[in-house]
């Protein structure tokens, strides 16, 4: 294998755009660049955004890279798709243009990466993108059939995980099966079989609660309020991504905030974040049904995972079914990275969109 790949990573998020430099699989230089609120509503949608992030990229770029052997981004709300690495090509950029299953700035990879990559005369790719679908057939039903289950997950950091869990229990990933819980702004909770995520609740309008998101709410009152008068349609998807969940029990998207209010004897809060946890553990319990009870372990990771305080609360509920294992933080930036060292190393093939 030739030594010295240098890929440059690229993971636009709500907030913030991360880049990387990596050198065969480890990244050796990296950067977060947050976007204020400010600096973000000057722009009408993502798409708008697209020339300052570019700009962003280009003029870090120019400072760290002097050359480049691939891009690789973070995959958005592209058509249902396996697991695996993409070439980005034509038919992507349109669907992440067209924001196929929803907006988010994670549309943005796939063409950050095209645009950066013809600098470098470079091959461009996506990694996992949230629309990995390897669904059991039975998973796709809702109880209705105008509604179809959708996979949209963390499914980098899913799988990413599900590689290190196998490894770090001595098992070949293909005949392993875990429960992987992604805790961040979203919560996305995945029966994962043979490396591959078998179900897994949509994070912006099922599963649990978490802190900017409501998660599944009762069907009932929920329709009551749809047709109360007193919210529009973008209000109401507000309501249920991005001010529900910890925000509208207690005003903060912030864990740590959530803790020390607690530390200082906040019952109020306390409460609210063991409901949290116990709407995880609850979910575990499910996708654990999902694997037939065959589980070797409970996997709890990203940035949530850092608190102690959740993962215990997790843990105490649902060590029965397997053993907890966690890795606090994403690591979506060395995922992406080790991604691109196996597209170009020939160790896994480069599918096409």
């Amino acid at each position: 294998m030739s030594a010295h790949y240098s890929i440059f990573v690229v993971n636009p998020g709500s907030t913030s755009t991360k880049l990387a430099k990596s050198v065969d699989g480890a990244v050796v230089e990296n950067a977060r660049i947050n976007h204020s609120p400010e600096e973000l509503g000057a722009f009408r949608g993502i798409w708008e955004q697209f020339p300052y992030r570019l700009k962003l990229c280009r003029e870090w770029a120019s400072e760290h890279l002097k050359e480049c052997s691939a891009v690789v981004a973070m995959g958005g709300l592209l058509r249902p798709v396996m697991g695996g690495i993409y070439a980005v090509n034509p038919r992507m950029l349109e669907d992440a243009r067209k924001n196929l299953q929803g907006e988010h700035a994670s549309n943005l990879g796939c063409a950050l990466a095209h645009e950066l990559a013809f600098q470098y005369k470079a091959p461009a790719f996506v990694l996992d993108p949230v629309s990995v679908d390897e669904f059991d057939k039975l998973a796709y039903y809702s109880g209705h059939p105008r509604i179809k289950r959708r996979s949209l997950s963390h499914a980098l950091n899913i799988h990413a995980s599900a590689r290190r869990a196998a490894a770090e229990l001595k098992l070949r990933l293909e005949d392993s099966s875990f429960i992987i819980c992604h805790l961040g702004g979203g919560i996305s909770v995945a029966p994962v079989k043979s490396g591959k995520i078998i179900d897994v609740n949509d994070a912006a309008s099922d599963g649990p609660f978490s802190p900017e998101r409501t998660g599944g709410l009762p069907l009932q009152p929920f329709i009551s309020l749809c047709f109360s008068g007193e919210y529009s349609e973008s209000q109401l998807r507000s309501f249920v991504m991005g001010k529900g969940g910890l925000v509208a029990y207690l005003g903060t998207n912030s864990v740590l905030e959530v803790e020390r209010r607690i530390s200082s004897g906040d019952s109020s809060a306390r409460e609210v974040y063991k409901a949290m946890a116990y709407q995880v553990s609850k979910e575990i319990g499910a996708m654990a049904a999902a694997l037939r009870g065959r589980v070797d372990a409970v996997v709890l990771t990203g940035g949530i995972a850092n608190s102690k305080v959740l993962t215990s609360w997790i843990e105490e509920r649902v060590r029965f079914i397997a053993p907890v294992i966690i890795y606090p933080g994403e690591d979506e930036m060395l995922a992406l990275a080790e991604g691109g060292m196996r597209a170009l190393s020939g160790e896994e093939q480069v599918k096409e969109y």
